[in-house]
């Protein structure tokens, strides 16, 4: 039975809490803007609890006000070490704001769902508070904000380029991706007495040198420049030159140091750590969270993204998929860092003991559900690779993409008595299963994984993301041809039929997207409904700092061949663009015919809009309701069921 928890199986956040814990003094206070939930899936209690691990006095500020008296940044004092700073586990102008810029109605990561308790740019406006406040005490910035604007950027919400946000936050450190490992070396060095501002050449941190100030120097080290934030700022396409140097170094095992000019500054990005180990990333999920949000919320209300992921195991870390519209590899790597069945086992049994579990697991997965364990064959030739993706154009023949581990691991989650089922949440890589792309997989295992995750892992739908038809677009994302979407469906239907199923598949598809013309939405349209579905809810791409579509977005040019591409920028063409999604709505008709037709598709038209259409008459009672999801980010969609497949007539 568990023992009942107190106030103080949470970290601190506010003065008398630090009291109950018989401290006089703190080494650390965290700022985010995210509610304080306790759980491994939330990146500030992650931090919270490592720092904690290794002896230190920690507290943590959640969503501080910043309309009041800013009594939220002086109340608890000064730390001895640092301060902490992050936006929350998204970055907050994702949080805020839609794909049209339009403010939004719901923040996931505060109780009740409530808005206003996040600023716009936290990370700066939070730091910016602190160094007013407290000059003397350094500040660390971290989380998906900090990282993912580490150096210039483009940032969509106020259509412009901005320097590295050590600039704009005055922050004197940021550690980029995912923190243990580089806040470890840290603190060892802090606790060694070495001062923080001679702290340099730790790996996966970044900091702005004055110009005057000596380059730190390590003999183990390359070092490479980029073009420099006033360039970019004169010149496009040098700025799109940038990110194929940042991209390649961030995903590189040995990786080189990178500079960047800011003004009267240089920007100093030091090498990523190698992959945690399993041991390391056993470590940090075994850690004491109490895996609830903060008692202080109990009257406010629940919080979504913790209803959400509540009874959720995350298996790994990592994607090596490095799709272009993506951030997750920019932030967690494309080498997988995946957690021994022991490890999940033991969070597992941890969850079925929750007082209101009711015996079903929502996700066991991770960025992509299927990864786990999955590694090159020979380290050495994954030493050399510079490759952004290991699955684009083609899979890597050193990818060991075995299915076997995983499939295991379903099966003895599945065997504790309590679970009753667990289900698979986590967008699936269906390329991956399909024998013509997966060439050197074991098409039998390949067919077991997908009878498992049929059979036992979904309820009634399986989200799949082939996100467009055409192929040059699929390119560009770095996605396989549309093609492979259809074998899989074959091998879908095949399994449905044989184990007597009635499962429906759900394919994600995004408009807008970079190299995304009119013509090529009216054939992701026709195409879809040849094959029987009707789109009801479709995704929009949302620009976000580090990605290659956001970069080709701001520029026009890809940064690794230095080439025009097009992109629907107008709020016109993109709504037009969703138009072909929703061929079946009346009020799109007309539109539809005249544009096919002036494109001279007429081709198109008889598939989409035909004479005798059965759609009409066959559709179920009430109207389809248009709802274009422009609200969760790309690595964020897993719960979200977008579609509703519909046999053809």
């Amino acid at each position: 039975m568990k023992q009942e928890l107190k106030l103080s199986d949470w970290l601190p956040t506010t003065n008398k809490e630090v009291k109950i814990r018989g401290w006089d003094a703190l080494d650390v206070i965290l700022f985010s803007g995210d509610a304080y939930v306790d759980h491994p899936s939330f990146g500030p209690a992650v931090i919270g609890r490592i720092l904690e691990s290794y002896g230190l006095r920690v507290a943590i500020v959640p969503q501080p006000n910043v309309n009041d008296n800013l009594q939220d940044f002086v109340k608890m004092g000064a730390p001895k070490l640092f301060f902490g700073v992050t936006g929350g586990c998204m970055d907050p102008m994702i949080s805020n704001y839609t794909a049209s810029k339009k403010k939004r109605d719901k923040d996931a990561y505060t109780p009740n769902g409530d808005t206003g308790f996040r600023p716009d740019y936290a990370t700066t406006v939070y730091s910016n508070i602190l160094k007013e406040k407290w000059p003397d005490v350094p500040i660390l910035i971290g989380g998906i904000e900090a990282s993912l604007r580490r150096v210039t950027h483009y940032d969509y919400w106020s259509d412009k380029l901005m320097p590295t946000i050590l600039e704009s936050s005055k922050a004197d450190m940021l550690v980029y991706g995912m923190g243990e490992q580089p806040l470890r070396e840290v603190v060892r060095l802090l606790q060694k007495g070495v001062p923080f501002k001679n702290i340099n050449t730790v790996l996966q941190t970044a900091i702005l040198l004055d110009n005057e100030e000596d380059i730190p120097k390590n003999s183990n080290w390359e070092d490479v420049e980029i073009v420099s934030h006033e360039k970019c700022l004169q010149d496009k396409k040098a700025y799109a030159s940038n990110f194929k140097t940042i991209e390649q170094e961030s995903n590189k095992l040995a990786a080189r140091r990178i500079f960047q000019k800011v003004g009267t500054k240089t920007l100093m990005i030091n090498p990523p750590y190698p992959t945690m180990t399993e041991d390391e990333i056993d470590a940090s999920f075994d850690l004491p969270y109490t895996r609830l949000p903060h008692p202080k919320y109990n009257k406010r209300g629940p919080i979504p993204a913790y209803e959400m992921i509540k009874f959720s195991i995350n298996i790994h870390r990592g994607c090596f998929g490095g799709c272009s519209f993506c951030t997750i590899s920019a932030h967690q790597g494309k080498f997988i860092a995946s957690r021994s069945q022991e490890s999940v086992l033991r969070e597992v049994d941890t969850v079925a003991n929750m007082p209101d579990f009711k015996g079903y697991l929502s996700d066991i997965g991770g960025p992509s559900a299927n990864m786990y364990k999955m590694k090159g064959k020979v380290q050495a030739i994954c030493d050399k690779c510079v490759a952004p993706s290991c699955i684009s154009p083609v899979i890597c023949s050193n990818l060991d993409t075995s299915h076997k581990p995983l499939t295991e691991l379903y099966r003895a989650v599945d065997s504790h008595p309590k679970i009753k089922k667990s289900f698979i949440g986590s967008g699936i890589r269906h390329d991956m299963l399909v024998p013509e792309f997966n060439k050197n997989a074991d098409p039998k295992e390949l067919d077991d994984y997908t009878e498992e995750v049929m059979t036992k892992h979904i309820s009634g739908r399986l989200k799949v993301a082939p996100e467009h038809t055409s192929d040059p677009v699929l390119k560009l994302m770095r996605k396989p041809s549309f093609s492979y979407f259809h074998k899989f469906k074959e091998r879908f239907d095949k399994i449905n039929i044989k184990k007597g199923l009635n499962l429906q598949l759900i394919p994600y598809f995004i408009s807008n997207h970079p190299a995304c013309e009119a013509e090529d939405m009216a054939n992701l349209a026709a195409e879809t409904k040849d094959m029987g579905f009707q789109l009801e809810q479709v995704q929009g791409f949302t620009p976000t700092p580090m990605t290659v579509a956001t970069v080709i977005y701001y520029s026009g040019y890809h940064p690794y061949t230095l080439k025009k591409v097009n992109t629907p920028k107008t709020q016109k063409e993109k709504d037009e663009q969703h138009r072909f999604f929703f061929w079946y709505k009346n009020e799109n008709k007309d539109w539809i015919r005249k544009t096919l037709n002036k494109l001279g598709r007429q081709d198109l038209l008889n598939v989409l809009l035909p004479e005798n259409d059965k759609w009409r008459k066959n559709k179920p009672s009430g109207e389809a309701k248009h709802t274009f999801d422009d609200a969760i980010p790309f690595n964020q969609r897993k719960n979200k069921a977008k579609f509703r497949s519909k046999k053809k007539r």
